[in-house]
Protein backbone atom coordinates (compact mmCIF):
# COMPACT_ATOMS: atom_id res chain seq x y z
CA UNK A 1 0.00 0.00 0.00
CA UNK A 2 1.30 3.30 -0.76
CA UNK A 3 1.61 5.93 1.98
CA UNK A 4 -0.57 8.76 2.15
CA UNK A 5 0.85 11.76 0.73
CA UNK A 6 -1.50 15.12 1.29
CA UNK A 7 -0.13 17.68 -1.06
CA UNK A 8 1.39 16.06 -4.70
CA UNK A 9 3.00 18.56 -7.16
CA UNK A 10 2.18 17.64 -11.22
CA UNK A 11 4.45 18.68 -14.22
CA UNK A 12 1.14 19.04 -16.00
CA UNK A 13 1.97 21.41 -19.54
CA UNK A 14 4.75 23.07 -17.72
CA UNK A 15 6.85 20.27 -18.35
CA UNK A 16 7.00 20.79 -22.05
CA UNK A 17 6.81 24.53 -21.68
CA UNK A 18 9.96 24.56 -19.50
CA UNK A 19 12.45 22.44 -21.75
CA UNK A 20 15.36 22.33 -21.69
CA UNK A 21 15.56 22.90 -18.15
CA UNK A 22 12.79 19.87 -17.14
CA UNK A 23 14.67 17.42 -20.04
CA UNK A 24 16.20 16.32 -16.88
CA UNK A 25 14.42 17.19 -13.91
CA UNK A 26 10.26 17.65 -13.10
CA UNK A 27 8.93 21.28 -13.17
CA UNK A 28 9.04 21.39 -9.39
CA UNK A 29 12.94 20.61 -8.77
CA UNK A 30 13.72 23.94 -10.65
CA UNK A 31 15.77 26.56 -8.49
CA UNK A 32 13.84 30.50 -8.27
CA UNK A 33 15.22 32.62 -5.78
CA UNK A 34 16.85 30.27 -3.21
CA UNK A 35 14.81 27.46 -2.81
CA UNK A 36 13.46 24.63 -5.49
CA UNK A 37 9.64 25.11 -5.91
CA UNK A 38 8.88 22.02 -4.14
CA UNK A 39 10.79 22.87 -1.01
CA UNK A 40 8.74 26.24 -0.82
CA UNK A 41 6.28 24.15 -0.56
CA UNK A 42 7.23 22.36 2.29
CA UNK A 43 7.89 25.28 4.25
CA UNK A 44 4.90 27.23 3.76
CA UNK A 45 2.84 23.57 4.27
CA UNK A 46 5.02 22.73 7.53
CA UNK A 47 5.38 19.13 5.64
CA UNK A 48 6.97 17.18 2.72
CA UNK A 49 5.37 17.13 -0.31
CA UNK A 50 5.20 14.27 -3.39
CA UNK A 51 5.61 14.96 -7.09
CA UNK A 52 4.06 13.95 -9.87
CA UNK A 53 6.57 13.36 -13.43
CA UNK A 54 6.60 11.88 -16.64
CA UNK A 55 7.11 8.42 -16.48
CA UNK A 56 11.33 8.65 -17.95
CA UNK A 57 11.95 10.99 -14.87
CA UNK A 58 9.47 9.01 -12.15
CA UNK A 59 12.23 6.21 -10.78
CA UNK A 60 14.93 9.02 -9.97
CA UNK A 61 12.38 11.32 -8.44
CA UNK A 62 10.19 9.35 -6.52
CA UNK A 63 7.30 10.00 -9.21
CA UNK A 64 3.93 9.79 -7.14
CA UNK A 65 1.39 8.36 -9.21
CA UNK A 66 -1.55 6.83 -6.81
CA UNK A 67 -4.52 9.28 -5.76
CA UNK A 68 -3.00 12.11 -2.99
CA UNK A 69 -5.08 15.01 -0.84
CA UNK A 70 -4.88 17.41 -2.79
CA UNK A 71 -2.59 17.65 -6.41
CA UNK A 72 -0.90 21.40 -7.09
CA UNK A 73 0.54 22.69 -10.25
CA UNK A 74 4.52 22.28 -10.00
CA UNK A 75 5.29 25.59 -11.89
CA UNK A 76 3.21 27.58 -9.20
CA UNK A 77 5.17 29.83 -6.60
CA UNK A 78 3.47 29.72 -3.01
CA UNK A 79 2.24 32.03 -1.06
CA UNK A 80 0.56 31.91 2.20
CA UNK A 81 -2.75 33.07 1.05
CA UNK A 82 -2.41 30.32 -1.91
CA UNK A 83 -2.05 28.30 0.60
CA UNK A 84 -4.74 28.90 3.09
CA UNK A 85 -7.32 28.94 -0.39
CA UNK A 86 -5.87 25.35 -0.96
CA UNK A 87 -6.39 24.17 2.25
CA UNK A 88 -9.93 24.97 2.06
CA UNK A 89 -11.34 23.71 -1.17
CA UNK A 90 -13.88 21.28 -0.73
CA UNK A 91 -13.61 18.03 -2.29
CA UNK A 92 -14.14 17.27 -5.81
CA UNK A 93 -12.92 20.51 -7.15
CA UNK A 94 -10.24 21.98 -9.53
CA UNK A 95 -9.04 25.93 -8.80
CA UNK A 96 -8.29 27.70 -11.66
CA UNK A 97 -7.37 31.51 -12.64
CA UNK A 98 -7.84 32.26 -16.34
CA UNK A 99 -7.34 29.00 -17.56
CA UNK A 100 -4.57 27.86 -15.63
CA UNK A 101 -5.35 24.70 -13.26
CA UNK A 102 -3.93 26.00 -9.87
CA UNK A 103 -5.02 22.74 -8.01
CA UNK A 104 -6.97 19.13 -8.00
CA UNK A 105 -8.85 18.25 -4.85
CA UNK A 106 -8.62 15.00 -4.60
CA UNK A 107 -5.54 14.29 -7.10
CA UNK A 108 -6.82 11.27 -9.03
CA UNK A 109 -4.36 8.52 -9.98
CA UNK A 110 -2.15 8.88 -12.67
CA UNK A 111 -4.10 8.53 -16.19
CA UNK A 112 -3.69 8.92 -19.78
CA UNK A 113 -7.62 9.43 -19.39
CA UNK A 114 -7.69 12.65 -17.35
CA UNK A 115 -10.94 14.24 -18.76
CA UNK A 116 -12.37 10.60 -17.54
CA UNK A 117 -10.89 10.79 -14.11
CA UNK A 118 -12.16 14.58 -13.60
CA UNK A 119 -15.52 13.72 -14.78
CA UNK A 120 -17.94 15.72 -11.92
CA UNK A 121 -15.50 18.18 -10.86
CA UNK A 122 -16.38 21.64 -9.89
CA UNK A 123 -14.27 24.28 -11.43
CA UNK A 124 -13.73 27.40 -9.32
CA UNK A 125 -11.33 30.39 -10.07
CA UNK A 126 -9.10 32.42 -7.68
CA UNK A 127 -8.86 35.65 -7.51
CA UNK A 128 -5.73 36.88 -6.14
CA UNK A 129 -2.43 37.42 -7.59
CA UNK A 130 -0.33 34.35 -8.63
CA UNK A 131 3.20 33.85 -10.14
CA UNK A 132 4.00 30.79 -11.98
CA UNK A 133 7.34 29.62 -13.72
CA UNK A 134 5.33 29.29 -17.43
CA UNK A 135 8.32 29.95 -19.83
CA UNK A 136 12.18 29.32 -18.99
CA UNK A 137 12.47 33.28 -18.65
CA UNK A 138 10.34 33.62 -16.02
CA UNK A 139 13.22 32.03 -13.47
CA UNK A 140 14.68 35.16 -14.08
CA UNK A 141 11.95 37.56 -14.00
CA UNK A 142 10.78 36.10 -10.45
CA UNK A 143 14.00 35.60 -9.26
CA UNK A 144 14.75 39.20 -7.21
CA UNK A 145 11.54 38.88 -5.64
CA UNK A 146 11.77 35.24 -4.90
CA UNK A 147 15.44 35.80 -3.13
CA UNK A 148 13.34 38.53 -1.15
CA UNK A 149 10.86 35.54 0.06
CA UNK A 150 13.23 33.15 0.30
CA UNK A 151 15.80 34.69 2.62
CA UNK A 152 13.21 34.89 5.59
CA UNK A 153 13.06 30.73 5.95
CA UNK A 154 16.76 30.44 4.75
CA UNK A 155 18.32 32.75 7.46
CA UNK A 156 16.34 30.56 10.63
CA UNK A 157 19.01 29.05 12.26
CA UNK A 158 21.62 30.28 10.24
CA UNK A 159 25.31 31.29 12.17
CA UNK A 160 26.42 34.64 11.07
CA UNK A 161 29.50 36.00 11.09
CA UNK A 162 28.98 39.38 12.24
CA UNK A 163 33.18 40.36 12.02
CA UNK A 164 34.06 38.62 8.78
CA UNK A 165 37.70 39.30 7.53
CA UNK A 166 38.96 42.61 6.99
CA UNK A 167 39.68 44.47 3.69
CA UNK A 168 36.11 44.03 2.85
CA UNK A 169 33.57 47.47 2.25
CA UNK A 170 30.41 46.76 3.10
CA UNK A 171 27.73 48.80 1.60
CA UNK A 172 23.89 48.63 3.57
CA UNK A 173 22.99 47.10 6.21
CA UNK A 174 21.27 43.57 4.21
CA UNK A 175 25.07 41.34 3.77
CA UNK A 176 24.68 38.23 5.40
CA UNK A 177 27.94 35.90 5.39
CA UNK A 178 27.76 32.74 7.03
CA UNK A 179 30.05 31.16 9.41
CA UNK A 180 32.24 28.91 7.37
CA UNK A 181 32.42 31.35 3.98
CA UNK A 182 35.75 33.21 2.65
CA UNK A 183 35.23 36.89 1.85
CA UNK A 184 38.52 39.14 1.39
CA UNK A 185 39.10 42.32 -0.16
CA UNK A 186 35.46 42.25 -1.99
CA UNK A 187 32.81 45.09 -2.10
CA UNK A 188 29.37 43.89 -1.57
CA UNK A 189 26.45 46.34 -1.99
CA UNK A 190 22.98 45.52 -0.12
CA UNK A 191 21.09 49.17 -1.64
CA UNK A 192 19.13 47.00 -3.93
CA UNK A 193 18.68 43.82 -2.54
CA UNK A 194 19.93 41.18 0.46
CA UNK A 195 23.13 39.35 -0.24
CA UNK A 196 23.85 35.91 1.56
CA UNK A 197 27.25 34.52 1.69
CA UNK A 198 26.92 30.62 2.50
CA UNK A 199 29.09 28.42 4.72
CA UNK A 200 31.78 26.70 2.42
CA UNK A 201 31.23 29.88 -0.30
CA UNK A 202 34.48 32.04 -1.33
CA UNK A 203 34.59 35.30 -2.74
CA UNK A 204 38.05 36.05 -3.91
CA UNK A 205 39.57 39.23 -3.65
CA UNK A 206 38.40 42.16 -6.01
CA UNK A 207 35.04 40.90 -6.34
CA UNK A 208 32.43 43.63 -6.71
CA UNK A 209 29.16 41.93 -5.29
CA UNK A 210 25.52 43.80 -6.13
CA UNK A 211 22.26 42.50 -4.37
CA UNK A 212 19.61 40.55 -4.66
CA UNK A 213 22.48 37.79 -4.57
CA UNK A 214 22.55 34.32 -3.17
CA UNK A 215 25.70 32.42 -3.49
CA UNK A 216 25.33 28.98 -1.98
CA UNK A 217 27.13 26.32 -0.39
CA UNK A 218 30.69 25.41 -1.63
CA UNK A 219 30.31 28.16 -4.64
CA UNK A 220 33.42 29.98 -5.36
CA UNK A 221 33.44 33.63 -7.13
CA UNK A 222 36.62 34.30 -8.73
CA UNK A 223 39.15 37.12 -8.32
CA UNK A 224 37.99 40.43 -10.12
CA UNK A 225 34.49 39.41 -10.80
CA UNK A 226 31.30 41.87 -11.07
CA UNK A 227 28.17 40.69 -10.34
CA UNK A 228 24.62 42.56 -10.51
CA UNK A 229 21.15 41.59 -9.22
CA UNK A 230 18.71 39.26 -9.09
CA UNK A 231 21.20 36.03 -9.33
CA UNK A 232 21.28 33.21 -7.94
CA UNK A 233 24.75 31.06 -7.40
CA UNK A 234 23.81 27.76 -7.03
CA UNK A 235 25.77 25.36 -4.72
CA UNK A 236 29.24 24.00 -5.90
CA UNK A 237 29.72 26.66 -9.25
CA UNK A 238 32.40 28.44 -10.21
CA UNK A 239 31.89 32.04 -11.49
CA UNK A 240 34.07 34.67 -13.07
CA UNK A 241 33.45 38.02 -14.87
CA UNK A 242 30.24 39.49 -15.33
CA UNK A 243 27.29 38.28 -14.44
CA UNK A 244 23.52 40.16 -14.38
CA UNK A 245 20.32 38.48 -13.37
CA UNK A 246 21.56 34.79 -14.10
CA UNK A 247 20.25 31.73 -11.79
CA UNK A 248 22.69 28.28 -11.79
CA UNK A 249 20.95 25.67 -10.64
CA UNK A 250 23.98 24.14 -9.27
CA UNK A 251 27.12 22.73 -9.88
CA UNK A 252 28.40 24.56 -13.08
CA UNK A 253 30.87 26.79 -13.88
CA UNK A 254 31.09 30.36 -15.78
CA UNK A 255 34.99 30.73 -14.24
CA UNK A 256 36.60 32.93 -16.93
CA UNK A 257 35.61 36.75 -18.20
CA UNK A 258 32.98 37.29 -20.35
CA UNK A 259 29.28 38.90 -19.43
CA UNK A 260 26.01 36.62 -19.44
CA UNK A 261 23.27 38.16 -18.28
CA UNK A 262 19.08 37.17 -17.86
CA UNK A 263 20.19 33.67 -17.89
CA UNK A 264 18.63 30.39 -16.76
CA UNK A 265 21.66 27.89 -16.35
CA UNK A 266 21.15 24.03 -15.68
CA UNK A 267 23.67 21.71 -14.01
CA UNK A 268 27.19 20.59 -14.88
CA UNK A 269 27.59 23.65 -17.56
CA UNK A 270 30.92 25.00 -18.13
CA UNK A 271 31.29 27.84 -20.40
CA UNK A 272 35.05 28.48 -21.80
CA UNK A 273 37.00 31.79 -21.19
CA UNK A 274 35.44 34.80 -23.06
CA UNK A 275 32.29 33.06 -23.00
CA UNK A 276 29.59 36.30 -23.81
CA UNK A 277 25.74 35.98 -23.98
CA UNK A 278 23.77 38.73 -25.47
CA UNK A 279 20.96 39.94 -23.85
CA UNK A 280 19.74 43.50 -25.65
CA UNK A 281 18.74 43.00 -28.75
CA UNK A 282 20.73 46.26 -31.48
CA UNK A 283 17.15 47.71 -32.07
CA UNK A 284 15.60 47.13 -27.80
CA UNK A 285 13.28 44.94 -30.09
CA UNK A 286 11.28 42.16 -27.49
CA UNK A 287 13.25 38.86 -27.54
CA UNK A 288 12.43 36.02 -29.46
CA UNK A 289 13.76 32.50 -27.99
CA UNK A 290 12.74 28.75 -29.14
CA UNK A 291 9.79 27.23 -27.39
CA UNK A 292 9.81 23.25 -27.02
CA UNK A 293 6.33 23.55 -26.75
CA UNK A 294 5.12 25.14 -30.79
CA UNK A 295 8.43 23.90 -31.70
CA UNK A 296 8.82 27.51 -33.19
CA UNK A 297 10.53 30.86 -32.06
CA UNK A 298 8.20 32.45 -29.68
CA UNK A 299 8.14 36.41 -28.04
CA UNK A 300 9.35 36.02 -24.33
CA UNK A 301 7.65 38.84 -23.92
CA UNK A 302 10.84 40.70 -22.71
CA UNK A 303 13.69 43.08 -23.88
CA UNK A 304 16.33 40.89 -21.67
CA UNK A 305 17.02 37.33 -22.33
CA UNK A 306 19.79 36.18 -23.00
CA UNK A 307 20.80 32.01 -22.73
CA UNK A 308 18.69 28.71 -21.09
CA UNK A 309 20.89 26.20 -21.12
CA UNK A 310 20.21 22.71 -20.16
CA UNK A 311 22.27 19.97 -18.07
CA UNK A 312 26.22 19.26 -18.87
CA UNK A 313 26.08 21.34 -21.71
CA UNK A 314 29.25 23.27 -22.38
CA UNK A 315 31.08 26.02 -25.05
CA UNK A 316 34.57 26.86 -25.90
CA UNK A 317 36.68 29.57 -25.48
CA UNK A 318 35.20 32.93 -27.45
CA UNK A 319 31.93 31.62 -28.18
CA UNK A 320 28.83 34.29 -28.57
CA UNK A 321 25.29 33.33 -27.60
CA UNK A 322 22.90 35.38 -29.45
CA UNK A 323 19.52 37.30 -27.55
CA UNK A 324 17.49 34.55 -26.76
CA UNK A 325 19.73 31.26 -27.50
CA UNK A 326 18.73 27.82 -26.16
CA UNK A 327 20.75 25.27 -25.68
CA UNK A 328 19.23 21.32 -24.82
CA UNK A 329 21.19 19.02 -22.59
CA UNK A 330 24.81 17.46 -23.13
CA UNK A 331 25.18 20.16 -26.21
CA UNK A 332 28.93 20.83 -26.51
CA UNK A 333 29.27 24.56 -28.61
CA UNK A 334 32.87 25.47 -29.72
CA UNK A 335 32.76 28.60 -32.25
CA UNK A 336 34.25 31.94 -32.07
CA UNK A 337 31.42 33.50 -33.13
CA UNK A 338 27.49 33.34 -33.29
CA UNK A 339 26.18 29.46 -32.83
CA UNK A 340 22.67 28.83 -33.89
CA UNK A 341 20.40 30.13 -31.66
CA UNK A 342 18.53 26.50 -30.58
CA UNK A 343 21.08 23.99 -30.48
CA UNK A 344 19.11 20.64 -29.87
CA UNK A 345 20.29 17.91 -27.09
CA UNK A 346 22.86 15.72 -28.29
CA UNK A 347 24.56 18.26 -30.56
CA UNK A 348 28.26 18.72 -30.79
CA UNK A 349 29.68 21.19 -33.02
CA UNK A 350 29.96 24.97 -34.41
CA UNK A 351 27.88 27.49 -36.68
CA UNK A 352 29.17 25.26 -40.17
CA UNK A 353 28.40 22.25 -39.06
CA UNK A 354 26.50 20.23 -35.78
CA UNK A 355 26.72 16.59 -35.30
CA UNK A 356 25.08 14.23 -33.36
CA UNK A 357 27.51 13.98 -29.77
CA UNK A 358 27.79 9.73 -29.23
CA UNK A 359 26.13 8.63 -26.30
CA UNK A 360 29.19 6.90 -25.06
CA UNK A 361 30.96 10.02 -25.42
CA UNK A 362 28.72 12.22 -23.62
CA UNK A 363 28.61 9.99 -20.41
CA UNK A 364 32.38 9.56 -20.36
CA UNK A 365 32.53 13.29 -20.15
CA UNK A 366 30.23 13.76 -17.43
CA UNK A 367 30.97 11.13 -15.43
CA UNK A 368 34.43 12.47 -15.26
CA UNK A 369 32.91 16.23 -14.97
CA UNK A 370 30.75 14.33 -11.71
CA UNK A 371 34.13 12.94 -10.35
CA UNK A 372 35.61 16.16 -10.14
CA UNK A 373 32.62 17.16 -7.55
CA UNK A 374 32.73 13.79 -5.43
CA UNK A 375 29.44 12.98 -7.48
CA UNK A 376 28.65 9.32 -9.08
CA UNK A 377 26.93 9.00 -12.40
CA UNK A 378 24.07 6.63 -11.34
CA UNK A 379 22.63 3.98 -13.29
CA UNK A 380 19.00 5.99 -13.42
CA UNK A 381 20.35 9.41 -14.28
CA UNK A 382 21.94 7.32 -17.14
CA UNK A 383 18.71 5.79 -18.12
CA UNK A 384 17.47 9.62 -18.35
CA UNK A 385 19.96 10.48 -20.81
CA UNK A 386 19.55 7.77 -23.25
CA UNK A 387 15.79 8.62 -22.80
CA UNK A 388 16.68 12.02 -23.89
CA UNK A 389 18.93 11.33 -26.73
CA UNK A 390 16.78 8.97 -28.36
CA UNK A 391 14.13 11.79 -28.28
CA UNK A 392 16.82 14.18 -29.61
CA UNK A 393 17.67 11.86 -32.34
CA UNK A 394 13.91 11.35 -33.89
Amino acid sequence: MSKKINYVLFDGVYHQKLKPLTLTRPVADLRVGIFKIHEKWEYLLGEKVGIRTKDYLGKSYNSFNDNAGVGISGALIPNLELCDAINTLKEKTIMMKEGKVLAIKPLPVESFDVNNELEGYKIVQYTSEISMIEKPMDIFKLNGDQIEVDLKFYIKNKDLNSNPESGNLIIGDRVYIEHGAKVMGATLNSSDGPIFISKGAEVMEGSNLRGPLIVMENSVIKMGSKIYGATTIGPFCKIGGELSNVVFQGYSNKAHDGFMGNSVIGYWCNFGADTNTSNLKNNYGIVKSWSYETESYESTETQYCGLIAGDHSKSSINTMFNTGSVLGAFVNVFDGDFPPKFIPSFSWGNKEKMKIYKFEKAMEVAENVMSRRGVALDEESIKIYKTISKQSSN
